[in-house]
């Protein structure tokens, strides 16, 4: 049996598609298909979710620690919400220097993961879910999303590893987008699990 806790924004709850059909209960069957196991799944996504309070989550919350040092695969969908705000904030701000610090929170994450992990004998997979840009036609929102992924890229590891879903959203949100034109509909969300398939499952299986 394994145990899968997925982690983060509306992405992980699924907002946009009819329950059971984001992207998190989708690949939580994919790995009862792969794996021939059956798969124990939580999931603690919260709408509207920001960095720095999934970091205070898997930093202090009982609830989130004990989940994610019972999991063998855990996901993370993060950043969409930091990045909106920024781009709705009033002007004066620094957006250079806002996005390294929503940079650092992403690592400072995934160092409390490694940190949860550390005394686990077996092995365990962490997958950070990258992000689309639902607003293709803002320049603004096209340089913010593709620095925010370039960053998450520089998280992959032995045991992390990220799921890109960029080229796959571009050019196609009208298909791929709920009615709010903001969160996936239950096509795009198989567009995501099918990259989290994409990525393996090895050395876990």
């Amino acid at each position: 049996m394994y145990r899968y806790t997925a982690i983060g924004d509306s992405l992980t709850a699924g907002a946009g598609a009819l329950p059971g059909n984001g992207f998190a209960p989708l690949y939580w069957r994919s790995i009862e298909r792969y794996s021939g196991r059956r798969v124990l799944y939580q999931n603690l996504g919260v709408n509207g979710m920001t960095c720095p309070e999934l970091l205070r989550n898997v930093t202090s919350s009982p609830v989130y620690r004990t989940a994610l040092a019972q999991a063998d695969i855990i996901t993370v969908s993060i950043g969409g919400n930091d990045l909106i705000r920024l781009a709705r904030s009033s002007g004066g701000i620094n957006i250079r220097s806002e996005l390294a610090r929503l940079q650092g929170c992403l690592r400072q994450t995934l160092a409390v993961l490694y940190s949860i992990k550390s005394g686990s004998r077996s092995p365990f997979l962490i997958r950070f879910v990258g992000l689309y840009n639902p607003f293709p036609g803002l320049p603004a929102a096209v340089w913010g999303v593709r620095s925010f992924n370039a960053s998450l890229s520089s998280l992959s590891g032995p045991y992390c590893r990220v799921a890109h879903i960029y080229d796959e959203f571009e050019g196609r949100e009208r298909q791929l987008l709920s009615v709010d034109r903001v969160h996936p509909n239950g096509r795009g969300y198989r567009v995501i699990a099918a990259r989290l398939d994409k990525l393996g499952f090895a050395p876990l299986f």
